[in-house]
């Protein structure tokens, strides 16, 4: 049997490399965004957010002890993470952090029972927790501060892999206080 010949003729252009650094940057600053929106309203109350006060009583109801400070902790972590991940800083590490956050909503949603549309679904938060494995696994893209940083300058796949198995840890951490 021959091998199948290759056709070394083709003008066919190679993928460009601003095309993906254009692509995480639109990434990055979609959900950083996004989720340091959902910071602000745990922390201040914007957008007809709970702020600090309110968003201890819903974690209160659900389970968690002491709300206030886990109102604190998950406001911060949206709030720091998310500017973070839009400004490709410590990238792997600000993944971590939201993603440990999604974990434990995902796990209050499902508390009544899975379901994955909206409005009681799973799949907005499913969505969310998705990208932030992907970036800490891809990494921030030529577009980020992280490439001002030594260690993070060329994104290693091992800064991913730990990345995401601490969010997981640390949620699970969470999710076993939480009882």
């Amino acid at each position: 049997m021959t091998s199948p010949a290759i056709d070394r003729t083709s003008t066919a252009a190679a993928p460009s490399p601003h095309a993906y650094a254009i692509g995480l940057l639109v990434l990055r600053l979609a959900v950083g965004l996004t989720m340091a929106v959902h910071g602000g309203q745990k922390l201040f109350g914007w957008f007809g957010g709970g702020g600090v006060d309110g968003t201890a009583q819903f974690f209160t109801s659900v389970g968690y002890p002491s709300g206030k400070a886990m109102a604190l902790v998950a406001g911060l972590t949206e709030t720091l993470g998310g500017l973070g991940l839009a400004l490709g800083l410590l990238t792997p590490l600000m993944a971590a952090g939201l993603l440990g956050t999604l974990v434990n909503a995902l796990a209050v949603k499902t508390d009544a029972g899975f379901s994955f549309f909206a409005p009681q679904g799973v799949e907005y938060e499913l969505l969310l927790t998705t990208a932030a494995v992907v970036l800490a696994l891809t990494g921030p893209g030529r577009y980020a501060v992280d490439r001002f940083l030594p260690v993070l300058r060329s994104h290693r796949l091992a800064h991913g892999v730990l990345a995401v198995a601490l969010g997981v840890v640390v949620a699970a951490v969470v999710l076993v206080v939480r009882g």
